[in-house]
């Protein structure tokens, strides 16, 4: 393994602020030029990503492993990049510390910008020289979901690429408007092969999520031919736009019961939650699944608003 300093910026009250990478395989004790770029794995972008800098802990540790049995294929290489902004994270802070900007939405970044500009801009730089790069991002939305590879939908995404992860699902998402500034689309436009994975969580750890995605990730690398790893086959993805899930709102505020997890089939009418008043406890409202299918995402807060998305729904196909 060889760490590399990826950006450094001096902050005006906390000294040097150094982004760090780390190889693994060949070349990792010598020039980076000696291997091939394979893939590329960035985690925590945000101060609240605890999972995604999890995830990346437990990755950075089974490829010292591989690479210590010789188990990382000869001439190629890995980098991990476990936190681009860990000094919010120290502070326990969501975005960058001085001005409150959000890193993924600042690509392709600018030299002559601001820091988190000037640090978009180095990460794609180095990034975008890998064949391979694998995102950990944050859902959108609080809540436990399933979890799964993302791909936006630019005219240059390789689903098929993205089934050898063995996840459950791919899902495809049209591009927005804000997407052009994310890490993922400026890494599809550089034409490296890029890939969001959503791991079940974000400020908490999820012990078993978390190692459903280290196993998607070596499952990837292994089939590409980067590294030298036998586990589980894993699934058989499904193919799913975004857009044809079923969302559930919530008709009232109180106290969030739920009675069905995620992953979990549930057929038309069936109990998903109680919304409970909290102050006398009688039931507001009860969240019956209006279609057949699969629970891909639920709200996991104790107490929730009005008319916000509490469940989505995969729907079933009916042959």
């Amino acid at each position: 393994m060889r760490q590399k300093t990826l950006f450094s910026y001096e902050t005006p009250f906390s000294g040097e602020h150094n982004i760090y990478g780390f190889v693994y395989g060949s070349g990792s004790y010598s020039e980076p030029t000696d291997a091939e770029h394979s893939a590329a794995i960035v985690g925590a972008m945000r101060g609240n990503e605890h999972q995604q800098l999890y995830i990346c802990s437990k990755l950075s540790a089974r490829l010292h492993e591989l690479e210590e049995q010789g188990d990382i294929v000869p001439g190629k290489s890995v980098l991990i990049v476990p936190s681009v902004n860990y000094s919010a994270m120290n502070a326990n802070h969501k975005y960058w510390l001085s001005d409150d900007s959000d890193i993924n939405r600042e690509f392709p970044g600018n030299p002559e910008g601001p820091a988190t500009s000037r640090l978009a801009y180095a990460l794609l730089e180095e990034l975008k020289t890998f064949s391979y790069c694998i995102q950990f991002p944050s859902y959108y939305m609080r809540g436990r979901f399933i979890p799964h590879i993302r791909m936006m939908m630019t005219g240059r995404e390789s689903t098929n690429l993205a089934n050898l992860f063995g996840l459950p699902f791919v899902m495809m998402a049209e591009r927005r408007a804000f997407d052009e500034g994310t890490l993922n689309y400026n890494l599809q436009m550089a034409g490296t092969e890029a890939f969001s994975l959503y791991s079940g969580g974000t400020s908490r750890i999820n012990e078993e999520y978390a190692d459903v995605a280290v196993s998607a990730v070596l499952r990837f690398l292994s089939r590409m031919g980067i590294i030298r790893y036998n586990g589980l086959g894993g699934h058989i993805s499904t193919l799913m736009n975004e857009e044809e899930m079923t969302s559930i709102k919530s008709e009232a505020a109180g106290f969030f019961k739920r009675t069905r997890n995620v992953n979990v089939e549930v057929r038309r009418g069936d109990l998903l939650a109680e919304i409970i008043d909290p102050m006398d406890g009688h039931v507001l409202s009860e969240v019956r699944s209006p279609v057949d299918g699969i629970i891909f995402y639920q709200q996991d807060a104790p107490l929730i608003y009005q008319n916000v998305v509490i469940f989505r729904i995969i729907k079933k196909i009916h042959k």
